[in-house]
């Protein structure tokens, strides 16, 4: 008689309904996982167009690449990008790359620049949740910055099966990839009246993070954080989880 093998691990993701979701239920699938896709993001589009007489124009995010190529954006200097993803997005929307900071964050692609933007004009396209820190950075390096918000990042409706498993103990792992996944996620938790239980049912969970900023965010709401990787990159935080969760 042999024992019945233990059952995969559950993994909530976070990711906006696209593609990301479904790549990143077929990594955790292929590391052994049992994926619980959650989106708790949502793209609204502005409409908008990141300036074309930049010095330098940074892009942060693969949302924000496609919007502004879809909108047949032609830059008018230099372009950056704060992370890989990023800056594969560019080179795949035939953008080339002249900035890739070696820390993917706001303050990297700021100490990246500072020497290189006094006096320069620069465009920082992103959506209404970017982080403040890149623009006071920029500025504080002599740089006239101008942002354009080209999406805003919304709860859908429908976010918050997680929230009702961590609240049961259901849950081994969370993979929150932005602060804004933390906030929707309690938010979610909290208008479905288990916030609290939520919190509590994540103690015996490992929780992961993209990021300081994000474990700081969560750190703050109450959760301990488990798992930060040095790289800012969703395969390696699965991975990472996962060889936590053994």
């Amino acid at each position: 008689m042999t024992d019945d093998p233990a059952p995969a691990p559950t993994v909530a993701v976070f990711r906006p309904d696209d593609e990301r979701t479904d790549d990143a239920v077929a990594l955790l699938e292929r590391l052994g996982t049992e994926p619980l896709p959650d989106p708790m993001l949502a793209v609204d589009p502005t409409g908008a167009t990141p300036r074309g007489d930049a010095d330098f124009t940074v892009l942060t995010s693969k949302t924000g690449v496609e919007l502004a190529a879809e909108a047949g954006w032609t830059p008018g200097g230099a372009v950056c990008a704060i992370g890989e993803a990023t800056a594969d997005a560019l080179e795949a929307a035939g953008y080339e790359v002249d900035v890739l900071p070696e820390t993917y964050s706001s303050t990297g692609l700021v100490d990246r620049l500072a020497g290189a933007v006094d006096g320069a004009r620069v465009e920082v396209a992103r959506s209404d949740h970017g982080a403040q820190v890149l623009l006071d950075g920029l500025a504080d390096a002599g740089a006239y910055v101008h942002e354009t918000v080209l999406y805003r990042l919304t709860r859908p409706e429908r976010a918050g099966a997680s929230a009702e498993r961590a609240a049961a103990g259901d849950l081994d792992a969370v993979l929150f990839t932005s602060s804004l996944t933390v906030e929707h996620f309690l938010a979610a938790a909290e208008e479905r009246g288990v916030r609290e239980a939520a919190v509590a049912g994540l103690e015996a969970a490992v929780v992961a993070t993209i990021g300081q900023p994000t474990a700081d965010t969560a750190g703050a709401a109450g959760l301990d954080v488990d798992v930060v990787p040095a790289a800012a990159d969703f395969e390696t935080l699965a991975r990472e989880t996962v060889a936590a969760l053994e």
